[in-house]
């Protein structure tokens, strides 16, 4: 795993939302929230597995993260283990602890769409 610098950790860690686009929808960035977690950068499709922008980025392996107007090349890692997915859930739910919608993204069927994003070199 290749770890993002410390400026983008932090402006990721403070930012709520990011666009992500994918090979196959270069053209439009899709809105999601993203935790940094034990210094790792974490999405989750809210739609499950059924959302376009989830399906092409696993698809592919990888996609772009719009970040304060800056392009960041990603590699999309798929997570599987439930103590990453519990500490991503935890982290979700610190961030976002006063939005209404955090409960879509930590229902059982959003939980396995949990990515790892690493910096693509």
């Amino acid at each position: 795993m290749t770890a993002f610098d410390a400026a983008t950790l932090d402006s990721l860690h403070r930012t709520r939302e990011v666009g992500i686009r994918t090979r196959r929808h270069p053209e439009r960035a899709i809105t999601i929230w993203i935790v940094v977690v034990d210094g790792a950068v974490y999405v989750r499709s809210v739609r499950g597995r059924t959302g376009q922008w989830f399906r092409s980025a696993v698809h592919d392996g990888d996609a772009t993260l719009v970040i304060d107007g800056r392009d960041v090349a990603v590699r999309v890692v798929p997570v599987t283990d439930q103590t990453t997915i519990d500490a991503v859930s935890g982290g979700l739910s610190s961030k976002y602890a006063s939005s209404p919608y955090l409960p879509s993204m930590l229902r059982a069927d959003v939980l396995s769409t949990t990515l790892r994003l690493d910096p693509r070199q």
